[in-house]
């Protein structure tokens, strides 16, 4: 297996930000955007999620990450994660791609004003696609993608996560498009329980979590994260990726369900369990923690609570 420390030269964003992960330090992220923002009201579109945040409600996502930032978070994440051409285009909304990416890292940008202090903007890129067989949308991929990352890139994010990176194939252009700007590229892994109880990955449980990392974890890889993934399999997966990565670590589950397009808040875990869970993963050597869908404002409060 290939083990990977970063060198000398590689930044993992700011280097306020590199210097609290050179020493040690934990670092709080954000939580769910997404299902957050249609918690606080904002309609979720089939093609496109929660892409009608930046484009039709700016307050209300621009208040989301001040929230967040003001309970603790140093990273937020721009509402790009469901802005991709693949995704939007075939929603009608393929005139809205430039705008979607602009605005949504414009507002992350002035929360970041507002409340003041260190905190880096992140911009996401996902392989969220209206059809993933659709062979004409899959021959346009590196497209879409290089795309997004410039278009993140001139907008002015610190870092660009490549999130719920699985299959080789939907995978490695994302990851190569953000290589491609010069900017820090974090890769959050998505992992599951398949039928038979192996480790799988969420939307492939046939597609084993070993390969996925084998595949996706090399030097272009700033920050390796086991992210929107439940909180129980957080530690096998760590156990996948520390055999493959020496470079810094960042955990941000999940909890709940999705039915496409609404996040399902059942059974959410609750923050003083997640700060608990989380304990474990900093022991083992995890620096980077927040939240993804279902886990909100209370949840990173708990965890800044705890660690930071």
């Amino acid at each position: 297996h290939r083990l990977m420390t970063p060198g000398p030269t590689r930044t993992i964003g700011p280097a306020w930000l590199d210097d609290r992960i050179t020493r040690g330090d934990i670092v709080i992220i954000d939580g769910a955007t997404g299902s957050e923002l249609e918690a606080r009201g904002v309609p979720m579109v089939e093609k496109g999620w929660s892409v009608l945040a930046q484009l039709e409600y700016p307050d209300v996502l621009r208040t989301l990450h001040e929230d967040y930032l003001r309970v603790g978070a140093s990273v937020i994440i721009a509402n790009t994660f469901a802005a991709g051409r693949h995704l939007l285009e075939p929603g009608g909304l393929g005139d809205r791609v430039g705008d979607a990416h602009t605005k949504a890292v414009e507002l992350a940008h002035q929360a970041r004003e507002n409340v003041g202090g260190e905190a880096a903007v992140a911009g996401s890129i996902s392989p969220y696609m209206a059809d993933p067989t659709d062979q004409g949308w899959l021959a346009r991929l590196d497209d879409t993608y290089r795309e997004q990352a410039e278009l993140l890139a001139l907008a002015g994010v610190d870092l660009i996560i490549c999130e719920m990176m699985q299959d080789p194939g939907l995978s490695l252009p994302a990851i190569e498009a953000a290589h491609a700007t010069g900017l820090p590229v974090w890769v959050g892994l998505s992992a599951a329980r398949a039928a038979d109880g192996s480790l799988g990955t969420i939307d492939h449980p046939d597609l084993p979590f070993e390969q996925s990392a084998d595949a996706l974890l090399d030097d272009r890889v700033a920050v390796a994260c086991v992210m929107h993934t439940e909180v129980r399999d957080v530690p096998p997966a760590l156990d996948v990726v520390e055999k493959r990565w020496s470079g810094p670590l960042g955990v941000y589950p999940e909890s709940g369900d999705f039915i496409e397009p609404h996040w399902q808040f059942v059974d959410i875990i609750e923050p003083a369990m997640l700060a608990d869970a989380a304990h474990g993963w900093v022991e083992r050597g995890v620096q980077i923690i927040g939240g993804c869908c279902g886990l909100g404002v209370e949840h990173i409060s708990a965890l800044a609570d705890r660690f930071a």
